[in-house]
């Protein structure tokens, strides 16, 4: 196994100082803009982040404005990014920060990798980013650039991860570690892709044992990627301009966001029989009738989801829980944090 050597370093830099996109959070050194936008970029394309990203420093200006929001408007803001638990720990972070370090993130990489949320890249971004200390960041981009450069056969699963680090902590460059963490993310980003990598682009082909063996396009190995197909139905019900939505628990997939009334259909089941069961179950109310109203697909994390939504009408008065279920106006359901098909669901609804 060859570790790329420290050659590679000054025209990887020189690259990424003519090349690098013109990103919002590339102009500025303030540890909590640099932390919000590394949170947000994990597991989300840089196209999708940016205008959440200057909407964020808008709404929450500072780690204070942060902290003091209510849980629910932070979701709100996060809404369409995805995986919750992310800006759960922004928040709660951000409440840890001011009431035990005055409010400005803890330069000590020990200190500052005990906050919720921050693991081994979070923090690495931070440190290198914000505070020019030489922690390697490694994404996956990143391990994908490395496992090209020194050969590594298999999947990108992390099984490579300590040899590459410990590759990455002698090639970072000590006196501009946080551009030689950006240059090596968008190495991968722009030119190292996983698919049809652009070698001929590339500011250092020499540095990379894939290339010199024409292994480039079978390094790393591709995952197979398998997803669960499910399908769902929900109830809009409606009273006088209002309509019945329900949060989800506090744990677990999606928690805390709010949804209408509904949930998986069975095997065997109708849309209008799981309906008229997840009724009964959520509501103990017995369905009258239901009218078709739109069918939307959408996917998150392992799962792609096809949701049916009805205007239905009861026999009888739902029987609500206090606080986890309420009638909304209609106008008012876009202050509420919601999944993905959801929110789509409540454009249709506005608009019809």
């Amino acid at each position: 196994m060859n570790a790329p050597d420290k050659a590679l370093v000054k025209p990887l830099l020189l690259w990424y100082a003519t090349s690098k996109r013109d990103l919002p959070w590339r102009k500025t050194r303030d540890p909590y803009a640099i932390w919000v936008s590394e949170v947000m970029l994990q597991q989300t394309t840089v196209p999708a982040v940016a205008p959440y990203f200057e909407k964020w420093l808008k709404r929450f200006p500072d780690i204070r404005s942060l902290a003091r929001a209510p849980l629910q408007s932070v979701l709100k803001a996060w809404q369409g990014l995805g995986y919750y638990q992310r800006a759960r720990n922004l928040h709660q972070a951000a409440q840890t920060v001011v009431e035990k370090h005055a409010a400005k993130i803890p330069r000590d990489h020990d200190t500052m990798s005990g906050l919720p949320g921050f693991g081994p890249y979070t923090t690495a971004a931070v440190q290198s980013l914000a505070f020019g200390r030489p922690y390697p960041v490694l994404d996956a981009n990143v391990r994908r650039v490395m496992m090209r450069m020194m050969g590594l056969h298999g999947e990108a699963d992390g099984r490579h991860d300590k040899a590459i680090l410990a590759a990455l902590q002698r090639l970072i460059d000590r006196t501009a570690p946080g551009d030689f963490n950006q240059a090596m993310m968008e190495l991968g980003a722009l030119i190292c892709r996983s698919r049809n990598p652009l070698c001929a682009a590339c500011p250092v082909p020499e540095s990379c044992r894939a290339f010199d063996r024409g292994e480039q396009e079978i390094i790393p190995k591709p995952k197979r990627r398998s997803s669960k197909k499910i399908k769902a139905v929900v109830g809009i019900i409606r009273k006088g301009g209002r309509v019945l939505i329900q949060q989800r628990p506090k744990t677990g997939l999606l928690a805390g966001l709010w949804e209408f009334p509904g949930g998986k259909v069975r095997r065997g089941e109708t849309l209008v029989q799981a309906l008229r069961r997840e009724l009964k179950e959520e509501l103990d109310a017995d369905l009258k009738d239901a009218d078709f109203l739109i069918k939307v697909d959408h996917s998150y994390t392992q799962y792609q989801v096809a949701l049916h939504a009805y205007f239905v009408r009861l026999r009888n008065e739902p029987a609500l829980k206090p606080r986890r279920q309420k009638w909304v106006a209609l106008k008012d359901l876009r202050r509420y944090p919601v999944p993905s098909g959801s929110a789509r669901i409540i454009r249709f609804l506005e608009n019809k």
